[in-house]
């Protein structure tokens, strides 16, 4: 009896404010944000569209193919997610002033896919502190965890194989209240005859270069601190005629106009710690880099890029290729009366087949980012040679990496 009281009385609560008028106004509410809901989706969805549109992105690209460790030689796609490391990847739109261009041979490049979790990367050498492999964002990448400092570098043929101009990538995680990390360039210091080190930092708030002269620059407010640490971001330096340029994304931030010494070589690290581990990946080292051919008349055959690189087994184009892109397209523009092939090119990895799908489907992912950037389409031809036509010996990193292009030949 008890409970039918108690249930009568909460009817009884209940039913007095649900009058016909106010349920009309609830009603009214919630259609009204229903609709709201409704249009702000298709307002996303018509957003997504005008992006991919203006960024000329190919993404008819996806095959059912097996997956050829060619299309493992650039960055995964990343996806806001700071627990685990990953952070929303730029547009092309934002890279649209990037001038980088990499070197075009490759020296030396890792990215940690043949070796096992947890042990220290066979082709690196440990010259100071404590490191190891572990996964982040789903990649491996090279923890510093101990040392001041903590310095590795690449196992090379010889102690000297730098010379000017050349090119150094990679990729830098920065942890909350982890030092920066160091690219250390190897060079001799006249005052003693003697190796020493001029070191280019990159920290959370700023960059540095310390050598024979010294040069800093804080990063901007919207760059710095909390908006730069739990993020990967993409280092380039270029080295040319002692002129130093070093760029963290798509800004240049630092530049030294002249480093008043030569260097042969490049190692990493900085101050390690197991709680604020240095965090790296995705490592390139290349010789050249004299590939600004704005202004001047093609006259060779063809170019031969390695600075244009994609998704993981896809034609999606990485930001980070918009510094030889606006190269190619400067060409191309000082050159109107030229028509070019844009050949994409693989290692041997995977099979024959999938490659030779997956280079055409670049090279035309390539040639739509170019129409996309001003470029007469009909003046551009596409081609997929896949692993048809190696340029260097595919049984070493440094030759697979230098397999993987994209040329550009006259025809």
């Amino acid at each position: 009896m008890k409970k039918l009281l108690g249930y009568a009385f909460v009817l009884t609560l209940f039913a007095a404010p649900f009058t016909p008028v106010n349920a009309q106004g609830i009603l009214g509410k919630i259609k009204q944000k229903v609709k709201e809901k409704a249009e702000q989706k298709e307002d996303e969805k018509i957003d997504k569209a005008v992006d991919k549109a203006a960024d000329g992105v190919d993404n008819a690209t996806k095959n059912g193919g097996s997956k050829s460790s060619d299309a493992k030689d650039n960055n995964v796609k990343q996806v806001s997610n700071v627990e685990t490391g990953k952070n929303e990847e730029p547009s092309l739109k934002v890279y649209q002033n990037y001038d980088f261009v990499p070197g075009d041979k490759i020296l030396f490049e890792d990215n940690f896919t043949s070796d096992q979790d947890g042990e220290f990367p066979a082709h690196w050498e440990l010259e100071k502190g404590q490191g190891q492999l572990n996964k982040l964002s789903g990649e491996e990448a090279l923890f510093l965890t101990e040392g001041n400092y903590a310095r590795v570098k690449p196992r090379m043929k010889t102690e000297k194989y730098l010379s000017e101009p050349f090119t150094v990538e990679f990729d830098y995680y920065n942890r909350n209240d982890a030092y920066g990390l160091i690219a250390f360039l190897g060079r001799i210091d006249p005052a003693c005859n003697c190796e020493s080190t001029a070191d280019v930092k990159i920290s959370a708030s700023e960059a540095s270069f310390d050598g024979p002269v010294s040069f800093s620059k804080t990063f901007s407010e919207d760059f710095r601190g909390e908006k730069f640490i739990n993020k990967w971001h993409h280092i380039a330096i270029a080295v040319k005629n002692h002129q130093l340029k070093l760029y963290v994304d798509q800004n240049r931030v630092l530049v030294v106009p002249d480093t008043k010494s030569d260097f042969f070589h490049v190692s990493f690290g900085g101050i390690g710690d197991e709680e604020k581990p240095l965090i790296f990946k995705n490592i390139r080292v290349a010789s050249g880099g004299d590939m600004n051919m704005i202004g001047k008349k093609f006259i060779e055959s063809k170019i031969i890029t390695h600075g244009i690189n994609f998704d993981v087994d896809k034609a999606s184009i990485k930001p980070e290729s918009m510094g030889t892109l606006n190269m190619i397209v400067g060409v191309l523009k000082d050159n109107p009366d030229l028509k070019f092939s844009i050949e994409g090119h693989t290692d041997n990895s995977g099979t024959a087949a999938h490659n030779l799908t997956l280079s055409q489907q670049r090279a035309e992912a390539v040639k739509a980012q170019l129409m996309a950037m001003g470029v007469d389409g009909s003046l551009l031809f596409t081609k997929g040679l896949g692993d048809t036509k190696p340029i260097s010996d595919n049984n070493t990193f440094e030759g697979k990496a230098n397999n993987r292009r994209v040329e550009f030949v006259k025809m």
